[in-house]
């Protein structure tokens, strides 16, 4: 049985420019560096193989803080740099799943910590999550690796022939004896699935709301072009989480713009900044009394409450009670998707940039005990977007999967959309996978793509 080992690390920094701003809770985000990994690895049977995972250090998102967005985009940057070593010199052999859950359990925390301790010595630490998407990538490119080593699409390789790993043991949990992550895989069938807008903060419902500064390079400003344009069906709408009465009207007015245009569905996104379930479920009951359509298009609601959920355990139940309600920060791995669920929590928004490993993880353990998954976006550029959109397409999400850096920087793919035009486009509201379902690994075709990486920031091997 095949296992793989990584023998070597480089970590590639391609900085973007967003054409419009993106507003994270009380950030907005104008410009993100995307940390592009290359793994060198071997295999038990002699074989020397490369993978490669990508992942934008979206600062916002993963540090939200009062401190400069440099000095935390700078710890993001020399975090990756010290895992580009730690990838390197991490020497257990074995199927992806295994080698990524052991370096996420023994090898991550330990190194945050020393990090924290020395670079970030009187200073906020490093959270968590940040850390989780800066190991994102290298975990990425070892699954990457273990595909293109098995001449096969990684999706074909979690179960236990190729040494998935028997869930019943990972979990601790006789309920999962003899099953593998394969066993909660699905597939959409055919190659499309479909994609979720989103409506940000600063975006444009109607052209009355343009304020003249607005890009003139061919793609659309306003939300009612978009969904002309691309024919979409689904819609994530950004809230404050702090502002009810601005969150109710957001809400309305995206609905009352939508809707006439062929818009089924709706999604609301608190931006973590809800510290009570009143505030939503007031929102929520009003919507119910003044617009059964508006409510009843309302699929889910994502993440009103703080990341932490040890420091602010909030029962949810009252929430869930009325509409399905979905982790996302907190979703570190499954031991928070477990505690989540206890709290009322009724589904799991997955991300790739948590590490492919931990995001298959959580989808086994949602699945086993009912909860339903979604996979959300980060902006997710260039080979981000491809393993992002695979595990949208093998989740069996409640409803496709949210696909947005079309919108917020479209140029910065051009070369990977050169090979894989349904993956960085939406047409009848879905994108289409069929350029990368077939290909060995996440199906890239890194060869065929023209693009000239920068120098590495960080090497090293063994």
């Amino acid at each position: 049985m095949k296992q793989i080992v990584a023998r070597g690390a480089a970590l590639h920094l391609i900085p973007i420019e967003t054409r419009i701003p993106l507003k994270f809770g009380n950030e907005t985000l104008t410009h993100v560096v995307c940390s592009r990994v290359r793994l060198d690895c071997a295999t038990t049977d002699g074989q020397h193989v490369t993978g490669w995972g990508e992942t934008p250090l979206s600062v916002q998102w993963v540090w939200p803080s009062e401190l400069p967005y440099a000095e935390r985009e700078a710890a993001l940057v020399a975090f990756s740099e010290r895992l580009t070593a730690a990838w390197a010199d991490f020497e257990p052999y074995g199927h992806p799943l295994t080698v990524g859950r052991e370096f996420l359990s023994s090898v991550l925390p330990p190194l945050r910590d020393r990090f924290n301790t020395s670079e970030r010595a009187g200073k906020e630490p490093l959270p968590v999550l940040a850390a989780l998407v800066c190991c994102s990538p290298f975990d990425i490119a070892l699954h990457d690796a273990f595909g293109i080593a098995c001449n096969a699409p990684i999706y074909d390789l979690y179960g236990p022939e190729y040494g998935s790993p028997d869930l019943g043991g990972v979990f601790g949990d006789p309920a999962f004896r003899g099953k593998c992550v394969e066993d909660y895989l699905s597939s959409a069938g055919d190659s499309t699935i479909p994609a979720w807008h989103l409506v940000g903060g600063k975006d444009a419902v109607a052209e009355t709301e343009l304020s003249g500064d607005e890009p003139n390079d061919g793609y659309p400003v306003v939300l009612s072009d978009w969904i002309n344009v691309d024919q979409l069906r689904c819609l994530k709408v950004k809230l404050t989480g702090d502002d009810q009465a601005w969150d109710l009207g957001r809400l309305e007015r995206v609905g009352s713009v939508a809707f006439p245009l062929g818009v089924e569905w709706l999604t609301a996104d608190f931006n973590c900044r809800v510290v009570d379930p009143a505030y939503v479920n007031q929102i929520l009951d009003t919507i119910r009394d003044r617009d059964p359509r508006l409510y009843g298009a309302l699929l889910y609601v994502e993440q009103p409450f703080p990341y932490d959920l040890e420091a602010n355990p909030i029962d949810v139940h009252s929430v869930s009670a009325r509409k399905p309600l979905f982790m996302d920060e907190s979703a570190h791995d499954w031991t928070y998707v477990r505690r989540g669920y206890e709290l009322g929590w009724t589904g799991v928004a997955l991300k790739t940039c948590k590490t492919q490993t931990g995001a298959l993880l959580s989808l086994a353990w949602a699945h086993q005990h009912g909860m339903q998954v979604m996979v959300q976006d980060l902006t997710n550029p260039m080979l981000a977007q491809i393993s992002h959109a695979q595990l949208g397409y093998y989740a069996g999400t409640i409803m496709g999967v949210e696909t947005n850096s079309m919108q917020f920087y479209p140029a910065a793919s051009a070369p990977e959309e050169a090979i894989h035009p349904g993956l960085f486009g939406r047409t009848g509201g879905t994108i289409d996978l069929s350029s990368c379902l077939e290909r060995p690994g996440f199906g890239y075709r890194i060869d065929e793509i023209e693009r000239r990486l920068p120098a590495p920031v960080a090497e090293a091997g063994r």
